[in-house]
């Protein structure tokens, strides 16, 4: 796997790469930091990279006023990441087609990965072909059965050099039901390690950052669907964090060791009956969840600063019995002083 390396190189350079997630079970791992929201953004002054990302579980559903809705009439970014789960089967692209028209020309459509119900777009500005130094695609599939129903579960994944930032993209599908959490964790390390090994060229610099979005189906771990609601209906759902599955299992190491995350300030976004705001009142009551998020790491803090400037739910679409997630992350290298020289003078 990757390119082989000249004769007579010793053979620790050929080792698989750590992965975007790797489990660090030592003293330094810290799972998931949440961090806050920096609510202005003061856009293309004092950043180098200003990122939209979307995630939404679209339930076999899809009209354009929802599209629109949630990439909103905000174009203050370069880059707009759209990761979408469970959309419908259409025929010639009619998703791309539908969110190229949302963005009212702003933006072009300048990558894309498709694999059944998973979809992963990125838009940027007309000029964008000029700052791309490098872009590839790669997805990965568990089982099969998902796709005959509609229902795909895996990821698909975008690889960007942009402005001289390496950005990676990932947007998942993982398995549902919440006793499932072994079989989301084992899933995530997978797609770690699996996802751009094809590509593994062990002289590459690694990416500036990861982003990893999508319905990661980590559900409430440990109260009933009655009192969540209760709590979620008097705006104390902050009171659930620490019965969320995902920051569970990163605090214990098992995933996403590194990771940030803005504050789960709104409220849960699965499982809503489909056309309202009210959650599940079928036969199985559903506890509600944050199923859908957006996560991010920097690969060396010394060399990028990223700043959050917001992290929300889009509570007015009511298409699907998910609703999307959105969050505003800009990016900027930080200026690393040159060591010296001899020559130089030290004052």
């Amino acid at each position: 796997m990757g390119n082989q390396l000249c004769k007579g190189r010793k053979s620790r350079s050929k080792r698989r790469p750590m992965g975007f997630i790797h489990n660090q079970a030592s003293p330094s791992h810290s799972g998931i930091r949440t961090v806050g929201v920096e609510k202005v953004c003061n856009f293309s002054i004092d950043s180098d990279l200003c990122i939209s990302i979307v995630t939404w579980n679209m339930n076999g559903q899809v009209t354009f006023e929802d599209l629109a809705e949630m990439v909103g009439s905000n174009r203050e970014f370069d880059l707009l990441a759209v990761g979408l789960q469970e959309a419908p089967p259409c025929q010639r692209n009619k998703v791309a087609t539908m969110l190229s028209a949302a963005m009212d020309e702003s933006h072009t459509l300048i990558g894309k990965v498709i694999m059944q119900s998973l979809q992963l777009y990125l838009f940027g500005p007309k000029n964008a072909k000029s700052f791309i130094n490098e872009l590839k695609v790669d997805k990965e599939s568990f089982g099969g059965c998902g796709g005959i129903i509609g229902r795909k579960k895996g990821a698909v994944a975008i690889s960007i050099n942009y402005k001289g930032i390496r950005m990676v993209f990932i947007s998942c599908h993982l398995s549902a039901h919440e006793g499932n959490v072994e079989e989301r964790n084992s899933q995530c390390r997978h797609l770690s390690h699996t996802l751009f090994s094809k590509f593994w060229n062990p002289y590459a610099r690694p990416s500036h950052i990861a982003i990893w979005l999508g319905d990661l189906n980590y559900r409430l771990q440990g109260i009933d669907t009655y009192p969540a609601r209760t709590l979620i209906e008097q705006d104390l759902h902050g009171c659930l964090h620490n019965k969320d599955q995902l920051l569970q299992e990163a605090s214990r190491g098992q995933i996403f060791n590194g990771f940030c995350e803005g504050t789960l300030t709104f409220k849960p976004t699965y499982k809503y009956n489909k056309g309202s705001s009210n959650y599940d009142t079928s036969h199985k009551v559903r506890v509600p969840a944050w199923t859908d998020r957006i996560l991010y790491k920097i690969e060396d803090e010394k060399k990028m600063e990223a700043t959050l400037h917001s992290y929300e739910s889009i509570d007015k679409i009511n298409g699907s019995d998910h609703k999307p997630v959105k969050a505003h992350l800009c990016l900027r290298l930080r200026q690393i002083p040159t060591k010296p020289t001899s020559s130089q003078t030290i004052l």
